[in-house]
């Protein structure tokens, strides 16, 4: 599959890219490269192969659970630009839906 100066149009536009036309060319070479690759790995055969999450074996990926001593809420506020009550404070990211 080839990629054509409209498919990236098209697809710039949809995704409210601009893409200059000195650099058309350039995006059209690479995107047909990795076409060209992706081409490339579905021709091979990997009907006896098991999927797999990680490309290493993993095991024992998690610590043990262990209580341990924290910062004390004092230390831990010490730098706070701004805390109130005992916690941290920060400006309201969100408005209030009615």
């Amino acid at each position: 599959m080839k990629i054509s100066e409209q498919d990236i149009k098209t697809v710039a536009s949809l995704s409210r890219l601009r893409i200059r036309e000195e650099e058309a060319d350039d995006v059209i070479f690479q995107l047909n490269k990795i076409l060209t690759y992706v081409e490339n790995l579905q021709a091979i055969d990997t009907t006896n192969i098991e999927p797999t999450t990680y490309a290493l074996p993993m095991q024992n990926v998690f610590r043990e659970d262990k209580v341990k001593p924290s910062l004390e809420r004092e230390l831990a506020l010490s730098n706070a630009p701004l805390k109130e009550d005992g916690y941290f404070k920060v400006p309201r990211v969100l408005e209030e839906q009615i």
